[in-house]
């Protein structure tokens, strides 16, 4: 083997030593946490009756995964996600590059944007349930309202990041509005518009969940309230951890997604998944 293949060879073996640390380190944090749950309540820290240890509320997950209604609740709830993710995905796209097209629309919904945009979709709950009664819709705007400006924020920076001189450029060539966002708006906002994306969808799944406790509309959240009222707490910490798991599924996936579609892009070349 020759010098200049042993170089060549060294950062590869480094990148693949990091690309397997950081997995590891993740299940072993996992592993640390499991651990300490499992002691908090066999030590009698924190009474079982109300911390169930790690290995009941795991054993029961495991049972849940045989049980057709369990997956009927998940699907439940991502069926409300989904649906409220991709309807404030568009329409935050959509208003959000129109506006920061515009520098006159930019000034004047600024302050709009900015007293709107603080106010928690929990808020709105009373609204959504007179509006729509105890039902999927009512669970839906308070999805929407909340990964909205995730996503809306971020089209925002991300068309006003186009560079000047390039704009100026553009214009001296002559090319059309449409060829200006094909060539050049859209390639530097679609790295905001895909971090916006997965913000929202975290959020989203925060919100849905939160619908489902408050609103009693079919899911884990509803599931997680009929187990706290029967007293089942084994059963409420097991769809906890449903929830967990799929935050942190939706997360991987949309992480997956991005680096897909920005292979491209500086922002995600060496970036990590897991």
């Amino acid at each position: 083997m020759t010098s200049a293949t042993l170089v060549a060879a060294r950062p590869r073996s480094r990148r693949s030593s990091r690309g397997l640390r950081k997995p590891l380190l993740g299940l072993a944090g996992i592993l640390g946490f499991l651990i300490t749950w499992q002691l908090i309540p066999t030590l009698g820290i924190i009474d079982a009756r109300y911390l169930p240890p790690a290995t009941t509320v795991l054993a029961q997950l495991v049972n849940e995964f045989s049980d057709l209604e369990f997956w009927r609740n998940v699907g439940r709830t991502l069926t409300t996600w989904g649906i409220g993710l991709a309807i404030a995905t568009l329409a935050a796209t959509a208003i959000g590059t129109v506006v920061g097209l515009v520098p006159f629309l930019r000034r004047l919904t600024h302050t709009t944007v900015e007293f709107l945009r603080p106010i928690p979709s929990v808020a709105l709950i009373p609204l959504a349930i007179l509006m729509f009664g105890f039902q999927m819709p009512a669970a839906l705007l308070i999805v929407v309202y909340a990964s909205f400006w995730q996503v809306f924020v971020q089209v925002l920076y991300g068309v006003a990041d186009v560079d000047t001189v390039a704009r100026d450029t553009a214009r001296s060539f002559g090319l059309s509005r449409a060829s200006r966002f094909r060539n050049l708006v859209l390639p530097t906002a679609l790295p905001y518009i895909m971090t916006g994306v997965r913000l929202g969808a975290a959020v989203a799944l925060i919100l849905t969940v939160t619908a489902e406790l408050l609103i009693a509309v079919p899911g884990i959240g509803r599931v997680i309230v009929f187990a706290r009222s029967a007293g089942d707490v084994p059963t409420v910490y097991t769809y906890v951890v449903v929830a967990g798991l799929l935050g942190l599924i939706v997360n991987i996936i949309f992480r997956l997604v991005e680096r897909r579609i920005l292979s491209w892009h500086q922002s995600v070349r060496g970036e990590d998944v897991v």
